[in-house]
């Protein structure tokens, strides 16, 4: 599968050009929310109101952080499962959020959005989470304060390994691989005794 390094804000061009299973390290700013933050924006986006910090062309990082040891930027980092931002997903990429970063398959609303609105959804490996900090150069709350670790932070990254696991064209990498390992599983279990 083809690597690409991409720099943010990624453009439609570079959306469109990236398909389920490529793997992506991504270097600049991308914006870590989950769900506490999700319903607010998405209350605000509802009743017309700006939201508190501009995502239009962003990327979301489904995640929260854990404290910083001292000299640390912050603290081990890992995806939350991507599912559970799955009712707030559709209106964040209608209103231009280009990217999410979590961990594990999202429901059909997500794949349907992905496509109609020209978005990727990334897969970041759940576990990684000390590797991950790592390449966060930088972090500033940025909205939600209140929120404590579920507050809106921007972070500044270099090389975040990625793998696209929607893709614009409404493709989905889990169910490619789920259907994949069915085929060999009937194939290798036809010959057991």
């Amino acid at each position: 599968m083809p690597e690409y390094r991409l720099q943010t804000p990624i453009t439609k061009e570079d959306i469109k050009k990236l398909k389920i299973g490529d793997t992506v390290l991504l270097t600049g700013t991308i914006f870590m929310a989950r769900d506490a933050a999700h319903k607010r924006m998405v209350e605000l986006l509802e009743n017309n109101k700006p939201l508190p910090v501009e995502l239009k062309g962003e990327v979301i990082f489904y995640a929260g952080p854990c404290p910083p040891k001292p000299g640390q930027v912050i603290g081990p980092v890992a995806p939350t499962t991507a599912f559970r931002m799955d009712p707030y997903a559709p209106a964040m990429y209608e209103y231009g959020v280009v990217g999410t970063i979590g961990k594990g398959p999202r429901r059909d609303m997500v794949k349907d959005a992905c496509k109609k609105h020209g978005a990727v959804s990334f897969a970041a490996i759940g576990g990684l989470s000390t590797i991950l900090s790592r390449r966060v150069k930088a972090v500033q709350v940025v909205a939600y304060e209140d929120l404590g670790p579920e507050a809106i932070r921007r972070l500044e990254v270099q090389d975040f390994p990625l793998l696209v696991a929607y893709d614009s064209n409404g493709d989905d990498l889990y169910q490619q691989e789920i259907a994949k390992y069915e085929n060999f599983n009937q194939k290798t279990n036809k010959g057991a005794v």
